[in-house]
């Protein structure tokens, strides 16, 4: 499902015009990254939480070169679905 999808259905469901809902998705995506970019964790009580997650310094190797590189130290945002939700995709899927 893309983001225009996911536009059209919410304006569908909720009779707010697309533009609007639009806007309000798009919001809400910024307001979690610069949560993000800020250090804080996004907690969404039955849907999950949008974190931070550190990745250590690694070596890596470029097997083009055959040379060895240092990976530094990063972070990275992360998706943990909460239990609920998780439970309720094991079973509707089938």
């Amino acid at each position: 499902m893309t983001k225009a999808e996911i536009v059209a259905e919410i304006a569908n469901k909720t009779g707010i015009e697309k533009v609007a809902v639009q806007a309000t998705v798009e919001a809400f995506m910024e307001t979690v990254k610069k949560s993000l970019e800020k250090g804080d964790n996004v907690y969404l009580r039955g849907f999950g939480s949008f974190t931070i997650k550190e990745r250590a310094e690694k070596t890596g190797r470029n097997i083009s070169k055959n040379t060895t590189i240092i990976i530094p130290a990063h972070n990275i945002p992360a998706f943990k679905p909460a239990k609920s939700f998780v439970n309720e995709v094991k079973t509707s899927v089938k």
